[in-house]
């Protein structure tokens, strides 16, 4: 069984902090889980373009208010507590939090933790580190 306190992993090197967002990582590749659970806080007031062409990912808004829009079919959805959202198709994406937004967010396959997105919003592959 694993147990982790989301507020004790804030004051560790499982915090990962980029451009306007904090993300949290619960869970990664090396827990054995064939996921990863970040708990990840977009800033208010903060645009974010994301593709993630190696992962799935499925997200659901604990607090905030934002919106995300599908860049392949120009939809844009509202973003609120209780609303999930999950990038079946690799889909590249806004994410704009118009209040801070906490979401609980799942990778498939898992992240080990390093990643970091690189110019065109996406994460390498698993097993590799570089564009």
């Amino acid at each position: 069984m694993i147990v982790r306190d989301f507020h004790e992993l804030k004051k560790t090197d499982k915090a990962v902090a980029d451009a306007r967002w904090t993300s949290v990582r619960m869970l990664l590749a090396d827990d054995g889980m064939g996921f990863s659970f970040h708990i990840t806080t977009l800033e208010a007031g903060s645009e974010h373009q994301f593709h993630y062409k190696h992962h799935f990912e499925s997200v659901y808004c604990i607090s905030g208010k934002g919106s995300i829009t599908d860049l392949g079919t120009g939809e844009t959805h509202e973003i609120r507590p209780g609303v999930m959202y999950a990038l079946n198709l690799n889909d590249k994406h806004i994410v704009r939090a118009e209040e801070d937004l906490v979401m609980a967010c799942v990778f498939n396959p898992p992240v080990t933790g390093t990643e970091v997105h690189r110019e065109d919003g996406s994460y390498a592959p698993a097993g590799e580190t570089t564009s």
